[in-house]
């Protein structure tokens, strides 16, 4: 659940910005998830549409979100993910992982068992 604090010295473009980004990090929100559209959650939030299309325009620069007219704001695969932090990185594929069923135990098999077999990093991740 998204809040904003209108009388906060943090503008609310940036709250919605930084609670979804750390929701979608964090792997609360799945990969393909659709945010709510602009109207219906500045409605929500009672902001601007525009303060939510800020909020939303800077996700989609970050690679988290992807935005198509037709399907709406969805957050983005991890592959999309160029230029984020390895801890970030980390967190948003195990989650993945934990959305698929494994422990902790068998994401790190898992892991070292890539290691072992292609130590070379991926060129496919935008980074």
């Amino acid at each position: 659940m998204l809040t904003v604090d209108a009388s906060g010295r943090t503008p609310p473009y940036e709250q919605i910005r930084d609670q979804l980004r750390v929701q979608i990090v964090a792997g609360d929100l799945d990969v393909g998830t659709r945010l709510p559209s602009v109207r219906r959650l500045a409605a929500d939030l009672g902001v601007a549409p525009g303060t939510v299309a800020r909020a939303y325009r800077e996700l989609e620069q970050a690679g988290l979100v992807r935005t198509n007219r037709r399907t709406g704001t969805m957050v983005a695969p991890p592959a999309a993910v160029g230029g984020r932090s390895a801890a970030e990185l980390a967190a948003y594929c195990v989650a993945g992982m934990r959305g698929l069923g494994l422990t902790d135990a068998q994401i790190v098999a898992a892991v070292q068992d890539c290691l072992r077999r292609d130590p070379r990093p991926p060129t496919d991740l935008g980074t």
